[in-house]
């Protein structure tokens, strides 16, 4: 595993479990707004950790910690994903999956191997935005590939978006709402953009917050008249 980073304890990654977090380095997309740069532009990489070293602590703390987070970057760009998610399932972990769906095939034989309890899935864009705001040549149906399979698995699971003004309107946004369905749940992000892959700071969204627009009451609204299990992630 290309292992970029090791968070060794979370309250907030993995709903209701103590979790750590480990860090894929890698991504084949180039979100403008995404929160981990130095795991997906290769200018910005750290030295890889040990991947016995990580395997090693969470063994050690297997009696303290009931969860360990995969993130990235992107997982499912792991040759040995599976393998390492195993060791992990042996460990008693509990295991959640954070992925931006462009591997449904992976992501459908991480699902056979029953070796996931909770998916996180980013839903980047509305369709027609794809290319654009991922800057890549994804095939929009891997990405509504995997969330058919995410449904359909039986497992616990969420979809999220992180809303940047400046990339992403109101009507877009009503957009992604049309790839949700009933019971599915969704979570709406602030943009971090002390953190962001590229410089994205203007002035006039410095203090842009999502809950005190009135668009952001309508959009909710609409979620829950769909009956999408909705709440808004700072």
């Amino acid at each position: 595993m290309k292992i970029g980073g090791l968070q060794k304890f979370s309250l907030l990654d993995y709903p209701g479990e103590l979790s750590a977090i480990v860090f894929t380095q890698g991504c084949n997309f180039r979100c403008p707004f995404c929160h981990n740069p130095e795991l997906v532009e290769p200018s910005r990489y750290s030295t890889l950790l040990d991947t016995e070293k990580v395997l090693r602590f969470l063994y050690k703390r297997r009696k303290k910690l009931s969860a360990v987070v995969i993130t990235g970057g992107e997982p499912t760009l792991q040759e040995d994903l599976i393998p390492f998610m195993r060791i992990l399932k042996a460990m008693r972990y509990k295991l959640k999956l954070d992925t931006n769906g462009s591997q449904p095939e992976v992501l459908c034989k991480v699902i056979q191997a029953g070796v996931v309890d909770y998916i996180a899935m980013d839903l980047k864009a509305p369709p027609q935005l794809y290319h654009a705001l991922t800057q890549s040549e994804i095939d929009v149906n891997k990405i509504m590939r995997s969330m058919e399979l995410i449904r359909l698995s039986g497992i616990e699971y969420e979809f999220r978006s992180t809303y940047v003004p400046e990339l992403l309107s109101w009507n877009a946004l009503y957009e992604i709402q049309n790839m949700l369905q009933a019971q599915d749940r969704y979570f709406l992000q602030e943009c971090n953009y002390s953190v962001t892959l590229e410089n994205l700071k203007p002035h006039h969204f410095e203090d842009y917050k999502i809950a005190e627009r009135p668009e952001y009451l309508e959009y909710k609204e609409a979620l829950q008249k769909k009956r999408v299990k909705f709440a808004l992630r700072a």
